[in-house]
């Protein structure tokens, strides 16, 4: 999700951003738990005895190694949240950490500053206690550029040395992608390949801040102080965190409206219409399905759901004599019901947003790819995707359902009256992956 998306959420991002949230506030159980003991007790089980026998030359101040705990307590509290998770600026401190503090003792002195920061958030009532391990897991990163830097030799900071700092993040990058393949196979299950869409930002993050680190590193050497001038930079990160967490609240409430007017609208046709009420909802099912099928993204497949719920939406200005008229259509009765379509997309227009495009949808779901359809007659590629499939999954559904003035007709025919048509008043590719989706659920 961009910043600017703030004011329409995407669909796929909505139900990631709310199962993170979830996860945070829930707490972890079975084998995610487990997961998280595993990896985060052998990080403590590694730092430990490396910071008791890895011998260092440096000695800092007491004062000097309380404000860099205390500065990365501060940047560990500045959270950017994305779709998958967050990201925080840590990598500013922790870079000046590396090349003042003795190396054995930073990977300790972050395990601290994460259990500080836990008990704080549980004193706030904001996460639990059992989330701990899981932050602790997520700390092996830490451990990467501080054995190449051992492995290097404790010196000062010199950009003459920026192959050994690119082989220290490349480092970080790599352990922290081990350890959190190994909680995702550990916890779900799952592939580590999986594991790049959700770690991507982070490590453009950390890679964009840790020159920054660098230059406080440097200016480090002759005053060791110096470091602390990051601290205006993660102030000023706070705030675009929290305004950026605001936006995303906004964008959810947002969402989450358009969804309860298009079931509030569904539930209007119901009310009109019981047969077109519960045609619309059987169009859903099989429209979703399709849309899989196809491997529509998630805001296509989004759109298709609230088209499929919302297309004959606009019946509920058509004189309810002709919608429930038993006997054939006249020419003037059949112009008239083919006006739902318009009518449909002025409403949902006059809504606007997400329901506004939804409506420039639900204008075409009566368009046939040969051109013959209504009302713009357009053909091909040129009527929308989403359309498309509801045309065919509406015909389907209105086939295989009562009707006034004739019964059912049994699925297998149904499907290959569809299959007749295709590439005439259907799309081919659509009839034939509803095709596979009848045949998964039975």
């Amino acid at each position: 999700m961009t910043s600017q998306g703030a004011a329409e959420l995407d669909p796929g991002d909505h139900a990631a951003v709310e199962s993170a949230r979830a996860q945070r506030s829930d707490g972890l159980r079975g084998r995610q738990l487990l997961a998280a003991l595993l990896v985060g007790g052998g990080f403590l089980a590694v730092a430990l005895p490396f910071a008791l026998l890895h011998d260092s030359v440096r000695a800092p101040s007491v004062l000097v190694a309380a404000s860099l705990v205390a500065a990365y307590a501060i940047a560990y509290r500045v959270e950017f949240e994305f779709a998958l998770g967050f990201v925080v600026p840590t990598q500013l401190v922790l870079v000046p950490m590396l090349f003042l503090l003795p190396l054995g003792f930073v990977p300790l002195a972050v395990a601290g500053v994460i259990v500080l920061a836990n008990l704080v958030e549980q004193a706030e009532g904001r996460i639990r206690l059992d989330v701990l391990f899981n932050r602790l897991a997520g700390a092996w990163h830490v451990l990467g550029p501080v054995l190449v830097l051992a492995l290097a030799g404790e010196r000062e900071p010199s950009l003459g040395s920026w192959w050994v700092y690119v082989a220290a993040l490349g480092a970080q990058f790599g352990l922290e992608f081990a350890s959190a393949s190994l909680r995702l196979a550990i916890g779900r299950g799952r592939r580590p390949a999986e594991l790049l869409r959700l770690m991507w930002p982070t490590w453009l993050v950390d890679s964009v801040l840790a020159p920054l680190g660098l230059l406080a590193a440097l200016a480090a050497v002759r005053e060791p102080a110096a470091f602390l001038l990051v601290l205006p930079l993660a102030a000023l990160l706070r705030t675009f965190s929290r305004e950026r967490r605001a936006r995303i609240d906004a964008a959810l409430e947002l969402s989450n409206a358009y969804r309860g007017t298009a079931l509030l609208l569904g539930d209007v046709v119901e009310a009109d219409d019981a047969y077109t009420g519960s045609h619309s909802r059987d169009v859903v099912a099989l429209v979703l399905g399709v849309a899989d099928d196809l491997g529509l993204d998630a805001r296509d497949r989004r759109n298709a759901e609230f088209v499929a719920l919302l297309h004959d939406v606009g019946k509920i200005r058509i004189p309810a004599e002709i919608i429930t008229k038993p006997g054939k259509l006249t020419a003037e009765e059949r112009t008239v019901i083919e006006t739902h379509t318009v009518i449909g997309e002025e409403m949902l227009v006059r809504v606007g947003g997400v329901l506004g495009q939804v409506g420039r949808l639900v204008r075409s779901c009566h368009e046939h790819v040969d051109g013959r359809g209504y009302p713009d007659g357009l053909a091909g590629e040129r009527i929308p995707l989403v359309a498309r499939i509801v045309c065919c999954c509406d015909a389907f559904s209105a086939m295989t359902t009562d009707r006034p003035y004739r019964a059912a007709r049994p699925s297998d025919e149904a499907l290959a009256e569809l299959r007749r048509c295709a590439g005439t008043q259907f799309d081919a590719g659509v009839v034939e992956a509803l095709a596979r989706t009848l045949a998964r659920q039975r």
